[in-house]
């Protein structure tokens, strides 16, 4: 992912390199932000602003997080590239196109699901195949019938939602955005409303599912354990609407265990220095 040159960049240390050149040719871009500003209607109709002169790249098959205080403009980006939300001014592309179209393909998990109760697991996931209208009926159930079994639900697929735990619900999310076949994965704080073990195995449980395709995504997320943990590079933004205050390069090798990462020194040098810049950048 690239930033615009008036962003800072992280010191080069281990596993925290931040050069924008990496050898031989260069990444296709997936997503694009030139000049974008959101502004929302205010008090008194004066604008809020939301986004500012916010320029940005993000590389195909790459794994970014976004981590910055409320307010900051997180979601919006991920809103915009949803296709749900217009940029006030500038432009918004995935793959050269607007985001929303055929050909640009955004797929978006919360951190609570948004399944249809009333359908089973196999019913939710055949709903982007159905939607689509590409595949018979059968077909449809062997496509989602397969994507159950690849998030490690093969044999929930006849239960209605209600009766799985939340963690099996964020899998059948995962299933069916599998099944849209996404350009870019837009995750905003997916595993935020789990308890800390759960929550810690469906990180390790994404990553693997992640490690096949590897789909662009874009990780919103307060965690910065979360955020190293997961994500190639992170974008520390300020509470000013669409600053980056610096990106970090997370150089540790894959596939990655939490365990093991807590106790490395580049790991928690990292995080101190994240925490850092946004302890000084947080206005009270």
């Amino acid at each position: 992912m690239k930033t615009d040159g008036n962003n800072l960049h992280a010191n080069g240390s281990p596993g925290t390199g931040t050069s924008d050149s990496q050898p031989g040719a260069a990444p296709e871009i997936m997503a694009r932000f030139e000049k974008v500003r959101v502004a929302f209607p205010g008090a008194n109709r004066v604008p809020s602003p939301a986004l500012e002169e916010l320029d940005l790249e993000v590389g195909a098959s790459t794994f970014t997080a976004i981590v910055g205080p409320s307010g900051c403009g997180k979601t919006t980006i991920l809103n915009l590239l949803a296709g749900v939300l217009k940029p006030t001014a500038g432009t918004v592309s995935i793959r050269g196109t607007e985001p929303g179209s055929a050909s640009a393909r955004a797929g978006y998990l919360l951190a609570r699901d948004a399944l249809l109760p009333w359908r089973t697991a196999q019913k939710n996931v055949e709903l982007p195949l159905e939607l689509a209208g590409r595949l018979r009926p059968k077909e449809r159930r062997e496509v989602a019938a397969q994507l159950l079994e690849r998030v490690g639900l093969g044999s929930a697929g006849g239960q209605l939602i209600k009766e799985l735990s939340h963690g099996m619900r964020q899998r059948v999310s995962l299933a069916r955005i599998l099944a849209y076949d996404p350009d870019i994965m837009l995750l905003d704080e997916p595993f935020s409303a789990l308890d800390a073990q759960t929550r810690m195995k469906a990180q390790e449980f994404f990553l693997e599912v992640w490690q096949r395709d590897r789909k662009t995504v874009l990780l919103v997320t307060h965690d910065i354990q979360e955020a190293i943990f997961m994500a190639d590079e992170i974008l520390v933004f300020s509470h000013r609407p669409g600053r980056i205050l610096r990106r970090f390069t997370v150089g540790f090798p894959r596939p990655r265990y939490i365990e093991d990462l807590r106790s490395l020194d580049e790991f928690n040098a990292m995080y101190d220095e994240i925490w850092r810049l946004l302890k000084g950048d947080i206005e009270y």
